[in-house]
């Protein structure tokens, strides 16, 4: 049984559409979900859905039983909710029996400078802490952290940031996902560490040009200093935790903490990763 969490979130549900493309059969696969009436697609086409919620940990251990291998999808939220509830998804794991996690990380989380490698460092280290048989799918940057904003960036004709000439080796969430299903459906993957990249890096300048190309209204990228930057995101109604996030990793991508460009995630897609000229196009189709 492969148990998938957060199996109706953007990542999950993707990796589950990639496990059954692969071939694994629903029934050997269970969607751990806060709010099971909302993976009733999925129960329809045979997957099992189980009752996990992050915020209730006793939820979770009975969602992870039987499981040979558990897709551990990192949550959402502050750092120290996110901590919690990842070292709730951990002991758990382990009083379930797990046989093998594989858990969505960060790229070089063990020396990257975004302020969110702190908790997939301290997961990481919980999950080794606990001795489960573990594989990290360390993903760099989803192209759609930038896309899904680009419709109202054309409108304006400026996408503004703090990244400077940074540039991000992303990659669609997709690929991310199909190369977790991957993994999945492999053997002898416990202590594998995979660097998730794109294949090529790009700057937000670069992605205001490909905007301009496929929209064919001219579109520009207007870099900010960080408290200019807060403030817009501020005013545009983002919780205090996210506007932190979004400057903190502009700022760090300026620095060149999402550059490296690694060939793992290729490798285990057996083709390229998607590139962002394709990201934009889908995202602006329409």
């Amino acid at each position: 049984m492969i148990v998938v969490t957060g199996a109706t979130g953007q990542f999950g549900r993707l990796a589950v559409e990639k496990l059954l493309a692969r071939g694994v059969p629903a029934a050997e696969i269970a969607a751990a979900v806060r709010t099971p009436e909302r993976a009733a697609d999925l129960a329809a086409r045979g997957v099992e859905v189980r009752e996990a919620d992050y915020d209730r940990p006793e939820t979770l251990a009975p969602a992870f039983a039987g499981a040979d291998k558990l897709l551990f999808v990192s949550a959402n939220g502050p750092d120290a909710l996110r901590i919690a509830q990842h070292r709730a998804v951990v002991a758990a794991a382990r009083e379930a029996g797990v046989g093998l996690v594989a858990y969505t990380s960060v790229v070089d989380a063990d020396t990257n400078p975004l302020g969110l490698a702190r908790v997939h460092r301290d997961t990481e280290a919980a999950l080794a802490g606990a001795g489960l048989p573990t594989v990290l799918l360390r993903n760099g940057w989803y192209t759609e952290n930038y896309t899904a904003t680009l419709p109202d960036a054309v409108e304006r004709g400026a996408i503004v940031g703090s990244a400077g000439e940074g540039r991000i080796a992303s990659a669609a969430r997709a690929d991310y996902a199909e190369a977790a299903a991957a993994v999945l459906t492999r053997d002898d993957q416990a202590g594998r560490v995979y660097e998730l990249t794109g294949d090529r890096a790009w700057t937000l300048a670069e992605l205001a040009a490909a905007a301009t190309a496929v929209s064919g209204r001219e579109v520009v990228y207007t870099d900010l200093p960080a408290e200019q930057y807060a403030r817009i995101l501020t005013d545009a109604g983002l919780p205090d935790f996210l506007v932190e996030l979004l400057v903190d990793s502009d700022t760090k991508v300026a620095q060149g903490a999402l550059e490296r460009v690694a060939g793992d995630l290729p490798a285990l897609l057996g083709r390229p990763a998607t590139p962002l000229s394709d990201s934009v196009a889908e995202a602006l189709k329409g």
